[in-house]
């Protein structure tokens, strides 16, 4: 796993405004249509409208913790590394995956870079779109969390942070998304 004993840009307004542990409580229900986003992605540069997808394909929407562009959390590091070895997979479902991280937007390029991303890689370092899908907080940055989507941007999956599961399958994003 890709860590350091470099602790340099953790302490920052993002950890100690999340500090205090909330626990994930979106109340979208299944079916209902999603919250519109604008982010910037790293990874290809520009913006990404997430509205640009309704009409047209389903999306994987993965929310991960990354606490610096040195610092990951040991259960989201290696959920990226799948997400990111799965991504053709992914693309072959007709499908587009989006990962959304909170930290800004150069440590999230030096993350992208240091992981050969392929998939897109949108920075929230506001935390906004983190908090409209009510993907709670702990330790210093937002949890994980994953959606999928129809074509018509309506939720069709959901998995939510806990201590019994931290991040859904692989398997199991693919299965939903499949059954769209």
């Amino acid at each position: 796993m890709l860590t350091s004993n470099d602790f340099s840009g953790l302490f920052n307004q993002r950890f100690f405004n999340h500090l205090f542990p909330i626990p994930a409580t979106n109340q979208l229900q299944l079916g209902e249509p999603t919250p519109d986003f604008t982010l910037t992605d790293v990874t290809q540069g520009g913006l990404v409208q997430l509205s640009q997808y309704r009409g047209n394909r389903p999306v994987l929407l993965a929310f991960t913790r990354i606490f610096t562009e040195k610092q990951y959390c040991p259960f989201c590091y290696p959920h990226i590394k799948a997400l990111n070895e799965n991504y053709d997979r992914i693309l072959d479902l007709g499908a587009e995956l989006l990962m959304i991280t909170s930290t800004d937007e150069r440590q999230s390029r030096i993350v992208a870079r240091d992981l050969g991303l392929q998939m897109p890689l949108l920075t929230d370092s506001s935390c906004a779109v983190f908090q409209v899908y009510q993907t709670g907080q702990a330790l210093g940055a937002p949890l994980p969390a994953q959606f999928v989507l129809d074509p018509q941007g309506r939720l069709r999956y959901r998995h939510l942070f806990s201590f019994l599961s931290y991040n859904a399958g692989i398997e199991e994003l693919l299965q939903a998304i499949a059954a769209l």
